[in-house]
């Protein structure tokens, strides 16, 4: 029995008749018309498979084409490593055409090892190769090169990726095993080309930068943030200083493997640096072109305090005022457009137009501006919906909307909405973004706010045993009692030296509407004692009204009747004070009025907006009482976004930083009698009086800094509390997100014995601190060095000082 390749007698059959004479004499002719066709070296797949996926069949007289078509026919199935077909003469003159295969083996898994910067998810999603198949030799290369590229993509061009398999019978395991080795470090940067601008400077617009001495300047290479420098990064800094054609004509990274070093070579072509010339808005009808030009960029003005701020955090480079900034022409035009949305034309087009010439004997390069306006239709708002409140009221989440159905579409009160729910502290934050969608073939807009229910309120308790005296809390409070953001809560203290207890309810819309109430009760003794008077007990009441000011969502008026007795006793050691009112039990009645302006956002650390507060408290009089005074406060806050890390659209999380002002004051007129600890005013800590950062409790007084404070206890005397009062602070905040705030501080601040006294010579702080909101309370440590301290010789000590703050944030 003799055996012939069936292609090489094919292919002899087709291309050398002569040879094909021989070869068909010695094969009796047989080879080419086979009168049974078999399979061998198949275990996993059947016999009838593999003739089928041939196309081979018995009797059937064959050519090199069919047979080249056959064996392609069965490597295309991916299911072999070889395919061979083989004739053979048997006994009896009969052809047998036998397709010999070797299967290939099946992929059972795949294990990943030393995969640590790049995520195993990443890496896993980057396998394409099927579990349970027929293990391709190609995909093991291809799987290889993809797990390099994911590596070089984050600097470690040194990574080396290789690949194990262990073969069991026709089963085969695969283990993809990397060597990180250390990330590839930027040596240096090399930049031709450049005139205008130093390397310094471009250097200081990307994220790619070569390592520095300190620690944290490691150099790290990482391909997406560099194809970023070059694609974005470097071409705004040079359009920022008017050169708007400026283009990387080539950039290479020169990488030393054998010390993990990169050096980057750049070839810049910066181009002319154009000018502003004429600017003509066309199109506008619903803004005139008086009011359209209030938008236009290049004025020549100064910048503002808040850009001048960004642009000492942020070193940017600002152009000279008759050169071209296109990043300031972008934001003009978007400020443009805003202004078209928030008068409910948002479906205006406003397409800049940049217009090339060159001017003049010098042919200075120079750009006509114009803005080419579509304004289109104003769209109304159709609808507004709620969704997501499963305990909340829808009432309550839409007395928080300044957008109303029926009003023209506003971009700006949307935005205010949505930060106004934000600002009930109800939801899990940040909210969603608020859907729009077109209501109808007018272009009317239905707005959807969506929000996610979170846990509200809390109780808190805890006791402690000092000596032979039992002390602890209990504290219940709950914001959105009922979901209708009623809020009411508990607090009681006790102790040897502590008896403190208050009980209020509020509901910011009495009976649906918009005036506000708040009652409360108390039986509080304070947390110290003063020199000569003891601790006197208190108990009151306040009943507070609140009244919106008609055409202003923002601002409210509030009053307020409170009455207030106090026992003194036999704790007064002073014997001046025995004789008088300060040793009768005395009552005090009280009306307030107080005037609000409240426009803050990303409560309770507020980023931006302002309060504005003033109340005045009278005292005795027609109203009856003991005491027959006035007092005033006011309060103004102010808060600017100076720059932040992370996205601007509503709904994301970005960290913020923020510039803030606070301006506190207040003036006494008449005597307050026994009342005074609460009613006049004393300064340092953050804990009782008013704040001043950077001294000890109770230690700013009239008669100037006490040396050695109360030590947290005990004023000096009646003596120490003032009349008026001033504090001011700015501070520079850093807001990681709604519960985390750090800042640093400057505290300025003192306290006069009468109103006639005020002046400025104000007393100093410095610092930074922290501050948390937790389940319990927002908890706050901040470290003050307070400038004007003295000793005991009343000489300058300046001297640190920490402050720890509980229920408070300041």
């Amino acid at each position: 029995m003799k055996r012939y390749p069936l292609v090489a007698v094919a292919l002899a059959l087709a291309s050398y008749p002569a040879f094909a004479q021989d070869v068909t004499t010695a094969a009796g002719g047989r080879c080419t018309t086979p009168d049974t066709v078999a399979v061998r070296g198949n275990s996993r797949i059947s016999d009838a498979t593999i003739r089928s996926d041939a196309g081979l069949t018995a009797g059937t007289q064959l050519n090199y084409r069919s047979v080249q078509r056959a064996i392609s026919g069965l490597f295309d199935t991916g299911e072999y490593e070889d395919v061979q077909a083989v004739c053979e003469i048997l006994p009896g003159d009969k052809a047998l055409l036998t397709i010999v295969v070797r299967e290939r083996p099946v992929l059972e898994s795949i294990d990943l090892a030393g995969f640590k910067t790049v995520s195993r998810k990443t890496a896993t999603d980057s396998v394409e190769i099927p579990i349970g198949r027929p293990l391709d030799p190609s995909s093991i290369a291809r799987l290889v090169a993809r797990v390099d590229s994911l590596y070089a993509k984050q600097g470690y061009y040194l990574a080396k990726v290789s690949v194990d398999s262990t073969r069991d019978g026709d089963k085969v395991k695969i283990v993809v095993r990397v060597s990180e080795g250390s990330r590839l470090a930027v040596s240096g940067l090399r930049i031709e080309g450049n005139h205008a601008l130093s390397d310094k400077a471009i250097a200081g617009a990307m994220k790619t930068r070569p390592e520095g001495f300190f620690w944290f300047r490691r150099g790290e290479f990482d391909e997406d943030k560099f194809a970023g420098d070059l694609g974005e990064r470097i071409p705004a800094l040079y359009a920022k200083q008017g050169f708007i054609d400026f283009q990387v004509l080539r950039d290479t990274v020169i990488i030393d493997r054998q010390h993990g070093k990169a050096l980057l070579q750049l070839q810049v072509e910066e181009g002319p640096q154009y000018h502003v010339g004429s600017f003509d808005p066309s199109g506008n009808k619903r803004f005139s072109s008086e009011e359209i030009r209030r938008f236009y960029p290049f004025t020549g003005e100064g910048p503002s305090l808040t850009e001048r701020a960004r642009g000492i955090l942020r070193r940017t480079h600002r152009a000279p005022k008759d050169v071209f900034d296109e990043a300031a022409w972008d934001d003009a035009t978007q400020k443009v457009r805003t202004a078209y949305s928030n008068e409910g034309y948002i479906y205006a087009q406003v397409r800049p137009v940049v217009d090339r010439r060159k001017v003049g004997p010098d042919s200075t390069p120079t750009v006509d501006l114009r803005w080419e306006i579509d304004e289109a239709r104003p769209a109304i708002v159709n609808r507004i919906e709620i969704a997501g409140n499963d305990f909340t009221s829808e009432a309550c989440i839409r007395d928080q909307l300044v957008i109303l159905p029926g009003d023209v579409f506003n971009q700006d009160r949307l935005i205010r909405s949505y930060q106004n729910i934000a600002n009930l502290g109800f939801f899990e934050t940040p909210l969603p973004t608020p859907d729009t969608k077109t209501a109808n073939d007018e272009g009317d807009i239905d707005v959807i706010f969506r929000v996610k229910e979170k846990k509200t309120g809390n109780v808190n308790f805890g006791a402690s045993m000092g000596g032979n005296s039992l002390g602890g809390f209990i504290g219940l409070e709950q914001p959105n009692l009922f979901g209708l953001c009623k809020k009411g809560s508990l607090q009681w203290q006790f102790g040897r030296y502590i008896q403190d207890f208050q009980l209020s309810y509020s509901d910011p819309a009495i009976r649906g509407s918009r005036v506000s109430g708040t009652v409360s009760a108390y039986d509080s003794r304070p947390r110290y004692t003063i020199s000569g008077f003891g601790r006197p007990r208190r108990v009151g009441a306040n009943l507070q009204f609140g009244f919106p000011v008609p055409r202003s969502f923002y601002s409210r008026l509030f009053a307020s009747y409170g009455l207030e007795a106090q026992r003194n006793d036999e704790n007064i050691e002073d014997p001046t004070l025995k004789s008088n009112i300060y040793l009768q039990n005395s009552l005090r009645s009280t009306l307030g009025l107080t005037a609000q302006h409240d426009t803050r956002i990303d409560m309770p650390f507020p980023t931006a907006g302002a309060m504005q507060s003033l109340t005045s408290q009278f005292s005795g009089g027609p109203l009856g009482g003991d005491a027959n005074f006035q007092r005033y406060t006011s309060e103004i806050f102010a808060f600017a976004p100076v720059g932040q890390i992370g996205g601007s659209k509503p709904g994301s999380a970005p960290i913020k930083f923020v510039l803030g002002m606070k301006l506190r004051s207040g003036a006494v007129f008449g005597d307050p009698g026994a009342f005074f600890q609460y009613q006049k005013f004393i300064l340092g800590g953050v804990q009782f009086g008013e704040p001043l950062r950077g001294y000890e409790e109770f230690s700013v007084t009239p008669r100037g800094v006490l040396p050695n404070g109360s030590g947290g206890t005990t004023a000096s005397s009646i003596a120490d509390f003032g009349s008026a009062f001033i504090t001011t602070s700015t501070e520079f905040g850093i807001r990681l997100n709604q519960q985390i705030y750090l800042d640093a501080f400057f505290d300025a601040g003192n306290v006069w014995a009468r109103p006639q006294d005020v002046n400025l010579r104000l007393k100093r702080g410095v610092g930074f601190g922290a501050s948390i909101i937790t389940p319990i309370a927002p908890l706050g440590i901040d470290i003050g060095y307070g400038l004007d301290r003295v000793n005991n010789l009343g000489q300058p000590a300046p001297k640190w000082q920490v402050h720890f703050k509980l229920g408070q944030i300041f």
